[in-house]
């Protein structure tokens, strides 16, 4: 019997939710089956109360090398019509998943090491933060079969690196190491990759540990700054803090200042 596609583990003592990719004799590469299972393993911990911080990492050496190109292959067998509807509906499954990640009223996390191309790098540019070892490396990858970005890659990419750098890395798709990927904004930090679980895991607690509610809105603010006006903007961090001031972790907040100690959020 094959292994699951994704593993799914929580910390509900500290309110972590862990997704693994599980494929790593393929380097993580993504197929149907590894897309359903994604999907499902985001759509648990997007609706779990328990969970306040999300981690997306890799099994064995890599964080995903892109599409599986073998599987990828076995539909040249199909006509063009077929083949085209195929992967209308797998690119579906997928930028369901992407827009989760990005609406998910809690912070994700991106732990990366060894490949991180094609698809895997459109997966890390949609998560909140992302942590890098020192042996990761990257490359849009693409242009290699003939294709064109998916995952909300030319969405996010630009947005992160500006969009001649982001033209550069697409259109070109050479491969670059975990330094430029730093230098770039694509990654927010770099760690020996004998450290890259600790690292992680001191993000994650540190998050699940935060005024949940307020992060969610946070993120949210960020992500749709850019389609926003300034007068909109400032309209929606007026209802967003206000927001905030009715819940407990807002209390909490204010009284752990004055009494001089840190705050204990509950993430309501």
């Amino acid at each position: 019997m094959s292994e699951a596609p994704v593993l799914l583990s929580f910390d509900a003592d500290v309110g972590i939710g862990t997704i693994t990719l599980n494929r790593p004799r393929a380097l993580n590469a993504l197929n149907r089956e590894l897309s359903i299972a994604l999907r499902e393993a985001i759509c648990r911990v997007e609706h779990d109360q328990a969970v306040r911080a999300v981690v997306i990492q890799g099994a064995g050496n890599h964080f995903m090398a892109g599409g599986d190109v073998r599987a990828f292959h076995e539909t040249l067998v199909e006509t063009e019509t077929v083949r085209k509807l195929y992967f209308e509906h797998f690119i579906a499954e997928v930028h369901d998943t992407i827009t989760r990640i990005r609406r998910m009223e809690k912070p994700v996390v991106a732990s990366v090491r060894g490949a991180v191309a094609g698809f895997g790098l459109s997966l890390m540019n949609s998560c909140d933060l992302a942590i890098a070892a020192d042996d990761a490396y990257f490359t849009m990858a693409y242009r290699n079969i003939g294709a064109s970005p998916d995952g909300g890659g030319t969405y996010t990419l630009p947005r992160l690196v500006g969009t001649k750098r982001a033209m550069e890395i697409a259109l070109l798709s050479e491969r670059f190491d975990a330094e430029r990927a730093l230098e770039l904004g694509l990654i927010n930090r770099v760690v020996p990759a004998s450290a890259l679980v600790e690292a992680t895991r001191s993000w994650a607690l540190h998050l699940a540990a935060g005024p949940t509610r307020a992060l969610g809105r946070t993120k949210q603010l960020i992500n749709e700054s850019l389609a926003q006006s300034l007068s909109n903007q400032l309209l929606a961090e007026q209802d967003a803090f206000s927001a905030c001031s009715a819940d407990k972790d807002f209390a909490q907040g204010l009284s752990a200042f004055f009494e001089k100690r840190s705050p204990i959020f509950s993430g309501s």
